[in-house]
């Protein structure tokens, strides 16, 4: 029987996950006991505490068809770990975004807002051979 079906990551999640809680999605038939079990021996963690939770099914409704169906629910397990200990699948990679060639030169950006409010960024690139500079736009939606 599979236990663990997969790992919960949103906003909420993330914040609860440095405090040492981290949340799963479970099978419904699993037990407090058996969800512990399973993250010990998949992540080599020591489990202080576990809380579960039934998560209703919402309903959904179609417009072509004028009908409403219920999805299916599910059940949730919040893992508290011990001290010092974390799982990889929760951490955040902490990487600085620089742009480089091929030749592993780094480019300069130039951010500039557009009349809609959007970013541009405008990608500078050294010129090849002597010759005219080329410039590449890669658009970020955003405000």
């Amino acid at each position: 029987m599979i236990i663990l079906k997969r790992p919960i990551i949103t906003e909420k999640s993330m914040k609860l996950a440095q405090n040492g809680l981290y949340t799963f999605e479970v099978s419904k038939e699993t037990t407090k006991p058996q969800a512990a079990k399973a993250v010990a021996d998949k992540f080599n963690v020591k489990v202080l505490k576990v809380k579960v939770i039934n998560v209703k099914g919402k309903t959904k409704s179609q417009k072509k068809v004028r009908k409403s169906y219920l999805t299916s629910g599910y059940k949730k397990a919040i893992v508290h770990i011990q001290k010092g200990q974390t799982i990889p699948v929760f951490e955040t990679p902490k990487e600085e975004a620089v742009v480089t060639t091929a030749e592993g030169e780094p480019i300069k950006l130039k951010e500039k807002k557009d009349i809609l409010g959007r970013t541009k960024v405008k990608v500078e690139k050294t010129p090849q051979f002597g010759g005219a500079p080329t410039t590449q736009r890669k658009v970020i939606t955003g405000k």
